[in-house]
């Protein structure tokens, strides 16, 4: 069992735990949607990852939405292929929790994701979000495509006077282009959906009522 890294350090290229070559086993269908988790997805579909503390909560966030095609939990951001739940604890994969959206942008776009984002976690915290510790937890947007970082850069610079007026810090929100993506353990995928489990992410409370530029 790997011990939680309770402190904000990335790890390092030769510190980071080698991971496996065989991907984690996951249904094939999204319990609450019915959709497929994995691709090849339909035609017109795109691809947003997000990172907001734990990953349980802020998938139930997106499933919810209209335009929605599938969502899943999963890990991002680090050096680590494919890891385990327990090693992307223990702070030495580099990797976020993260939520996987497939939308239809016909349907609902990049921006209307931003700002369920930006709205239902505190992008202030660091490595953390909440009583939740670890570079795991951090807030991140991992984009697929050069026009979503320039949005996902300029929702960010809009939201920040937001953030200042309430009192809060700079955004610490890390903002990159998504390597790769790797699927959480079964257990995890669509955790929230039974009422016995309870998790909702860290909202800062504040709205994001604001045009994005561009």
């Amino acid at each position: 069992m790997f011990l939680r890294r309770m402190n904000a350090d990335m790890v390092s290229p030769d510190q980071a735990l080698p991971g496996r070559p065989i991907a984690m086993p996951v249904a094939d269908r999204h319990e609450v949607l019915g959709t497929p988790l994995k691709g090849p997805f339909p035609e017109g579909l795109q691809v947003a990852v997000f990172g907001m503390g734990c990953f349980w909560g802020a998938e139930r966030l997106f499933w919810t939405l209209p335009g929605v095609y599938t969502t899943s939990a999963g890990y991002a951001g680090g050096i680590t292929k494919n890891p385990t739940y327990e090693e992307t604890c223990s702070g030495r994969t580099g990797h976020a929790e993260v939520v996987q959206v497939v939308y239809d942008p016909s349907k609902i776009n990049y921006e209307d994701l931003l700002k369920v984002f930006w709205e239902n976690h505190d992008p202030t915290q660091g490595m953390r979000q909440g009583n939740d510790v670890g570079t795991q937890y951090r807030s991140a947007i991992y984009t697929t495509t050069d026009e979503q970082r320039t949005i996902a850069e300029s929702s960010r610079d809009a939201f920040q006077p937001i953030v200042t007026r309430a009192g809060k810090g700079e955004i610490t929100t890390e903002i990159a282009p998504l390597g790769s993506y790797y699927f959480a353990e079964d257990y995890h995928q669509q955790y929230a959906a039974s009422s016995s489990n309870v998790c909702s992410p860290t909202g800062c409370g504040l709205r994001l009522d604001v045009n994005y530029p561009g």
